[in-house]
């Protein structure tokens, strides 16, 4: 099988696609053909050997693919060669086939797709995560989705819709309005307006009458994060997710006294080694909901495996049009 390997750590260049043996699954994993897989900002940090979480080298990377068991290891049930699912791996992914924990694999309804599959994985379970067990958003409140036209702002759109909140959007620009209002958001907070610590406030104070935001999702980081703070409702709670603006802000503690406000954190992953059955009712729901057109899995962009590089290359510089996907089987794109 050919699979990318990292042997040393550096620019995703410098790893090589080699041909490797295909592995044979031991106590509780599964053998999968990987159909597509997701690429993901975390990948570039993998690459460099900057993630929290490393394996020993070498090794192959790429969290969350999706295709067919080929065989499955000693101990495992509920799972049967042929069957198509969604592995929810930490690494693998950017190969032709891999091997999968059981226990984070979900086996898919007949109406979701791999390549939807794969645009799911690792952005709705995080946005799941951050919406509903760390920001418990109820029916009714209002989520302010920082990070609104990325994977994880899509998915927490979304999914905040579907169980009945007001969703406002945070957009980089006006003219990135009109994709988060076809993904369901209420109203668009602009993001370049002039002196953004009193805009970002007082735009979700209009769009909420005077309230502020219940939950606040940020992927972002930096400057944002400091002017979301300032729309937070009392008893608000900010869920943090990622850093993707550059830098990792301080709060001050007192004003979260003043606000009686909760700021915290989501490392999906620490949950599927920590609290899968919570995960498996995740990915019930998630995976329902897509089957039943709830939820749309969204645009992708396919690549084949030998170009990750330009792949991930279009991630970090956020020229993928939608979800970026490794096609392994296929050599035309």
């Amino acid at each position: 099988m050919k699979a990318v390997v990292i042997e040393e750590f550096g620019a995703p260049e410098q790893a090589k696609i080699q041909e490797l043996p295909v592995p044979e699954p031991g106590a509780g994993e599964l053998l999968i053909e990987i159909a597509a897989a997701p690429v993901n900002f975390v990948d570039s940090l993998v690459f460099e050997g900057r993630y929290q979480f490393l394996p020993p080298r070498p090794f192959t990377p790429g969290k969350g693919p999706a295709g067919t068991v080929l065989a499955v290891g000693p101990g495992v049930t509920g799972f049967a060669p042929g069957d198509r699912v969604l592995a929810m791996a930490e690494q693998g992914g950017y190969a032709e086939q891999a091997i999968v924990p059981a226990r984070d694999s979900f086996v898919l309804p007949d109406a979701v797709s791999f390549e939807d599959a794969a645009t799911i994985s690792l952005a709705f379970d995080t946005a799941w995560v951050a919406l509903f067990e760390r920001g418990r958003l109820s029916p009714g409140e209002t989520v302010l989705v920082l990070g609104s036209t990325g994977a994880v702002g899509n998915a927490a759109i979304q999914l905040a819709k579907a169980h009945g909140a007001t969703v406002l959007a945070a957009v980089s620009s006006p003219s990135r309005a009109d994709e988060v209002l076809q993904a369901g958001a209420d109203g668009i907070v602009d993001l370049s307006r002039p002196n953004l610590r009193e805009a970002l406030r007082d735009q979700v104070h209009e769009l909420t009458d005077g309230h502020g935001a219940d939950v606040v999702i940020d992927p972002l980081g930096g400057d944002i994060f400091d002017a979301a703070l300032r729309a937070v409702a009392w008893r608000g709670r900010v869920v943090v997710v990622g850093f993707a603006a550059g830098r990792i802000p301080e709060v001050k503690v007192n004003y979260l006294m003043l606000k009686n406000m909760e700021v915290s954190g989501v490392q999906v992953s620490d949950y599927r080694k920590r609290m899968p059955d919570l995960m498996r009712r995740c990915f019930g729901e998630i995976l329902d909901l897509a089957a039943e057109g709830r939820i749309k899995a969204g645009p992708r962009s396919r690549y084949p495996l030998s170009d990750y590089a330009r792949a991930l290359s279009d991630v970090v510089n956020r020229k993928a049009k939608g979800r970026a996907l490794l096609i392994p089987g296929n050599t035309d794109l």
